[in-house]
């Protein structure tokens, strides 16, 4: 896959706000679109699958960190009030390629899922504008909400070494009692969505 990189738009003060983000967000390849090929290991208690989805055992599971804040539309959103749902954080941009070719897919599942007790949401990244990623939800009818995170600070709220978002895209779940249960790296077809979420749906 080719690598997709952020636009090159961004202001003097804006290169300053993303440079702030420290060696922390230099340790994320929020700059590129990539497929993110990783492994499980004794320490991470991650495993990956055949699908490129990583999985933790439901007994070893860490709670998700706390994430907040303004929606691409203003409105607040706070992902802990949706405790007692599976959610599923998908990180995009409207920049990136893979995010455009997967944007029907979630788009379809999030519809799809809503009834069984599943809430999608976006975590939109390096847009600059409000409206860049205003005009990608409504070219793709996206269903759901997504939180505004235009340097990428609510990604660095994973811990190192956790299932955290480690390109764009990447996809969470999120489990009933708001710990992280599973992640994908990279554009996920509607099948392998699918599989990440029904497995999570299933859970008493």
């Amino acid at each position: 896959m080719s690598a997709c990189r952020a636009p090159r738009r961004l202001t003097s003060r804006r290169r300053i706000t993303l440079l702030a983000a420290g060696a922390a967000a230099a340790s994320l390849t929020l700059s590129a679109c990539g497929d993110g090929a990783s492994g499980g290991s004794a320490q991470t208690r991650f495993v990956q699958g055949k699908n490129g989805v990583d999985t933790v055992k439901k007994t070893e599971r860490q709670p998700a960190p706390a994430l907040s804040g303004e929606t691409t539309t203003g409105k607040q959103l706070d992902v802990a009030d949706y405790k007692g749902k599976v959610v599923i954080l998908n990180v995009w941009g409207s920049w990136c390629g893979p995010c455009i070719a997967e944007a029907p897919n979630f788009t379809k599942v999030a519809k799809d899922t809503e009834d069984k007790g599943v809430q999608f949401i976006g975590i939109n990244t390096r847009d600059s504008e409000k409206s860049q990623a205003t005009s990608f939800e409504e070219q793709h009818k996206v269903p759901y909400p997504s939180l505004f995170d235009p340097s990428g600070k609510l990604m660095l709220r994973f811990p190192k070494g956790s299932l955290n978002p480690q390109s764009i895209p990447s996809t969470i779940a999120i489990d009933r009692q708001g710990k992280v249960a599973a992640r994908s790296i990279g554009p996920l077809a509607e099948d392998d969505l699918r599989k990440m979420i029904e497995p999570l749906i299933a859970e008493k």
